[in-house]
This record gives C-alpha cells, structure tokens and sequence, in this order.
C-alpha cells in the first residue's frame, strides 16, 4: 500500500520554509525629482476627485433615501398619533352618552307624583288646596270691542286751482 508523500508531517530534522503570501514593494531610497512633479499631483489629484465623485453621489442618494423614509415614518407617526386621539375620544364620547343615560333613567325615577308632592308639602310649607279657598268670578258677557265712531274721507285727486279754491273756501 502506498502512502502519500506528505500528510501534513514532516520526517526531516529541518522545517519547511513558509512562503510568503505577497511580495512588498521594494522602494527606492531616492525619490527622483523630475520637471512633472507638479503635473503627477494634479493628474493624482484629479484622479482621486473622480475616485471620490461616485462615492459622494453613492453618500448623497443614500442620505436621500433616508431622509425619505424618515419622512414617511413621521408621517405615519403623525397618523397613527391621530388615530388614537380620535379614539380616545370615541370612548369618552360613549362613556358620557352612557352616564348621561344613566342620569335620565334616575331622574324619570324620581319623577314620581307622589314624591313631588311630598317634598312640596316637607321643604316648601305647601298644602293641598281646599273648597273654601276656591272663589269663582262671574264675568258679564259684553262686547269690548269698540267701533269706529270717525268717517275716513278719502281724498279724491284735485289740481292746483281746486286745492287753492277750497283754501280760500276754509279760510273765510
């Protein structure tokens, strides 16, 4: 039977060498200066601005996002806030109609004849009333209308000479 080769052990005396997983970058100890040095860090530049545009746009539309769904979750707090103010006003609505019958129902109760007249008599002094205070008036059958005794005269249309004509007649 043939066993692999490795099996995760090793059987030298010396261990094996680990390699690495990247490579650094060597830099040189030297920068070199060159006549576009000025030019590399506009262009670095304008490169990171266009790295940098998307992300802003990607930060931007998010906010948006949330700035909408924090408006349409006011909104609806707003609603549901609403509602239970409606409510609540509902069931004191229904608990006054339903005190309000209540009170009905004990004042109809009390309402009895008996005990109208029994509280008149107890705090109010009253009495029933009887036949010798009661005193009739005969009253004479006449016609209090009176009648007109003066005759309207209606005036008929005259002109000038007629109305200084009767005038002078009054007059003398």
């Amino acid at each position: 039977m043939a066993y692999p080769r490795y099996q995760g052990y090793q059987y030298e005396t010396s261990p094996r060498k680990l390699q690495p997983e990247y490579t650094p970058k060597k830099q040189p100890y030297e920068k070199k200066k060159s006549s576009t040095g000025k030019k590399v860090k506009a262009q670095s530049k304008k490169q990171a601005k266009r790295k940098l545009k998307p992300k802003a746009k990607l930060v931007l539309y998010l906010a948006m996002g949330f700035m909408v769904l924090f408006a349409i979750s006011y909104q609806n707090s707003l609603i549901t806030e609403s509602f239970n103010q409606k409510e609540e006003l509902k069931a004191n609505l229904s608990a006054i109609e339903k005190e309000n019958e209540q009170l009905k129902i004990n004042i109809e109760k009390s309402l009895n004849l008996n005990k109208v007249e029994q509280s008149a008599k107890e705090l109010l002094g009253m009495q029933k009333l009887d036949n010798s205070q009661k005193i009739y008036i005969s009253l004479p059958k006449k016609d209090y209308i009176e009648t007109e005794t003066q005759e309207t005269i209606l005036e008929e249309k005259t002109n000038l000479w007629q109305k200084i004509k009767s005038l002078f007649e009054d007059i003398f």
